[in-house]
């Protein structure tokens, strides 16, 4: 064995050492220098796109074997294939590791790149650079390649393939999502809101909205889907679309929730449950509140701290279930903040939580925020807290504070 540790030194250039010595190839010796050479001048063609290069290096009748072009045979049709390669990935390139040379072969083992811009196999571009094993045996005569086998790690492409398009479906269902939330902070005379997320993966089962009602109140809404991933994602959006239509309805909120949690109970999906807190603020301070199983809303009012835990089961458990509401008076500046239990259960690198505790003592210490910096603020505060420790649920945030009517 040659052992050849290529240390790119640009694009289409490397740097190869070896042990001096003699390849015995049956009947024929070759300095391990001459082979080096000729290993080297291949690389170089190769990586320079060379294809006249490349042909010297071939008999006249030459055969090239590839899992991708088949069988052909012929400077020509040799021709052909390099130049399709070179064609369709214009920055391809190879690194080789290893060389073994046994009587009239060489085995080149090492690594291929590219940048997938025009599709493999019949799938479409991923955009993504893919990097392989591959392995090519020549057969030599004369000094000349009269077989030239080429062997790729097809699975390793076709799985990176897969992911790179699956990574860019999720990258668009993300940019869906993110449409789908009020994430630009609402407000009126009388309300300041604004919500934000940091979803798990790519996408994510917390949902939150804003919503400006027909009767000029304002309407707050969080909520997290059971399960992880794009179906928790789904069923989310399918909630604030069920909630988009009552709300208009003029409906209170506690019969909100019972209406969504009827129509999300006969739906025959996996994950259907969800937990959510609806509430609406009214320009004289009144907020009316449902709890649909949710972690308690967090209400910081001049006389204290409360948990607003009215309300009924998790929705789309039983079909049948009540949902009870409470009205809130509030004064100005009483702040409400509406949180995903991945806020609390965020953890550090010594597995304990976040906690409620630390969220109040935060929203306390920084109650006069405006609510935009105030959700940014307690994001940040979790994710300094949790210091890059793997979370397992998604970290949502919503804040709404009572300005008084014409303020």
């Amino acid at each position: 064995m040659i052992s050849m540790w290529g240390e790119q030194q640009s694009s289409y250039s490397y740097s190869v050492t070896a042990e001096p010595g003699v390849v015995n190839l049956k009947g024929h010796s070759m300095l391990q220098e001459e082979a080096i050479a000729l290993v080297h001048r291949f690389a170089d063609a190769v990586n320079a796109h060379d294809v006249d290069a490349l042909l010297d290096f071939y008999a006249i009748n030459a055969v090239t074997a590839s899992p991708v072009y088949g069988e052909i045979s012929g400077r020509a049709a040799i021709r052909d294939s390099w130049n399709k390669i070179f064609t369709l990935f214009p920055d391809w390139a190879g690194r080789l590791n290893d060389v073994l040379v046994d009587h009239d072969r060489m085995v080149f083992m090492g690594t291929i790149s590219a940048t997938d811009r025009n599709g493999w196999f019949g799938q479409p571009p991923t955009g993504q650079r893919i990097e392989y094993r591959a392995a090519v045996v020549l057969t030599m005569a004369n000094g000349k390649i009269v077989r030239d086998e080429r062997i790729y790690d097809l699975s390793a492409v076709l799985q990176f393939i897969e992911k790179a398009q699956l990574d860019r479906e999720l990258r668009v269902a993300a940019e869906v999502q993110r449409a789908l939330w009020s994430r630009n902070p609402h407000g009126n005379e009388f309300c300041e809101a604004a919500g934000d997320s940091l979803p798990w993966h790519a996408i994510g089962g917390d949902f939150f909205e804003m919503h400006g009602l027909p009767s000029g109140d304002c309407g707050i809404t969080l909520g997290d889907t059971s399960g992880k991933g794009p179906a928790a994602a789904i069923v989310g959006a399918m909630i604030q679309g069920m909630l988009s239509v009552e709300v208009e309805s003029g409906y209170s909120p506690s019969a909100i929730l019972s209406r969504v949690n009827r129509r999300l109970s006969r739906r025959g999906i996996e994950p259907r449950f969800a937990t959510l807190v609806f509430g609406v603020l009214t320009p004289n301070g009144t907020f009316v509140y449902s709890n649909a199983g949710h972690n308690p809303p967090i209400l910081l009012a001049a006389d204290g701290v409360r948990r607003l835990e009215t309300g009924g089961r998790i929705l789309g458990a039983f079909g049948e279930s009540t949902y009870e509401q409470e009205t809130v008076s509030l004064n100005k500046d009483d702040t409400i903040i509406l949180f995903s239990d991945g806020v609390t259960e965020a953890c550090n690198a010594q597995g304990e939580e976040f906690g409620e505790d630390r969220l109040i003592s935060y929203a306390i210490a920084n109650k006069f925020l405006p609510a935009a910096d105030l959700v940014k603020g307690i994001l940040q505060s979790v994710t300094n807290f949790s210091a890059g420790a793997p979370q397992t649920d998604d970290i949502s945030v919503t804040v709404a504070r009572y300005r008084t009517a014409g303020h």
